[in-house]
């Protein structure tokens, strides 16, 4: 997408962290922006921080939990511009423990934040960016959680491989319709992610505090995240990105290391594979095709 001015983007999670810097990063390329989070009166206080920097900005309501939040918060994104050309599913939380402490209503509370809110934006919005012909781009937030896993942050990393996944699946999809995608995986962000309960809906507990799970204490959780990296630098990282149509958004170079190690074991896997002796019982193997899977490069 090389063309921003006049076009409008929906931000989930918009009002804060990583949302409100893609807000700026976008809306200083000249889009409009929608505003969309949980908390509207958070929304409407960013879309005041946007006007300062003469960004044309809306704040919605959107519960990315309820699939009808998104279509009414699509509508009122209509309402507002006529058009949305780029989506940006970024609304998410951190919830982590020792295996068998995380709580019944936190692994609801995540997948229906971090994965099925990341469904509903693609699903609810897809229709609309192909009936206007003018093309576009989903950038959905994963995470380098989405690429290694750490113990203990097991129900983050289940959502977040989830996006990965699914973002590499709908990148071809929707090539053919001009509508690029890209999966954002930063590292560390000093975001409030370690304060994910704030935000936390009744039906999942209610406001509160919450174990991020990341690192040996709650305290050495907080300070990764207090020591990240400022979240205007990834709504920079982003705005390049979907300019070159980059699936892949990284933010983290030296964490490259960390991702080769886990090839590493892969690629041991498929030696171990190819000196099976049970595998060597099997006369003929399926081909996957190209139309059913990347080819390699």
């Amino acid at each position: 997408m090389k063309d921003f001015r006049g076009k409008t983007a929906f931000i989930t999670g918009g009002a804060s962290g990583i949302g409100f810097s893609m807000a700026r990063a976008l809306g200083r390329a000249g889009m409009n922006v929608v505003v969309a989070d949980i908390n509207v009166s958070a929304a409407g206080e960013a879309v005041e921080r946007l006007a300062k920097e003469q960004i044309k900005a809306v704040p919605v309501a959107c519960d990315v939990c309820e699939r009808e939040g998104v279509r009414r918060a699509a509508l009122d994104a209509l309402a507002a511009f006529g058009k949305v050309h780029v989506v940006c599913n970024n609304a998410g939380v951190a919830v982590g423990g020792p295996l068998g402490n995380v709580r019944e209503r936190d692994w609801d509370w995540i997948l229906d934040v971090n994965l099925k809110g990341v469904v509903y934006g693609v699903e609810t919005f897809y229709p609309l960016i192909k009936s206007h012909g003018e093309g576009g781009h989903f950038v959905n937030t994963a995470s380098m959680a989405g690429m290694v896993s750490p113990p203990g942050l097991e129900p983050y990393c289940a959502t977040k491989f989830a996006v990965v996944a699914m973002s590499e699946g709908w990148a071809v999809q929707l090539a053919p319709l001009n509508i690029g995608v890209s999966v954002l995986c930063p590292g560390f962000v000093r975001t409030r992610i370690h304060e994910s309960g704030r935000a936390r809906q009744e039906k999942y507990g209610g406001e509160g505090d919450v174990d991020p799970g990341v690192g040996a204490t709650r305290e050495e959780s907080v300070q990764n995240v207090l020591n990240g990296i400022d979240p205007d630098v990834v709504g920079e990282r982003v705005l390049e990105a979907v300019e070159a149509n980059d699936l892949y958004i990284f933010t983290h170079p030296m964490m490259r290391a960390y991702v080769e190690a886990r090839f590493q074991g892969i690629r041991a896997g498929f030696d171990a594979a190819d000196k099976s002796r049970a595998l060597k019982a099997v006369k003929e193997w399926a081909v996957v095709t190209p139309s059913t899977l990347r080819e390699p490069k």
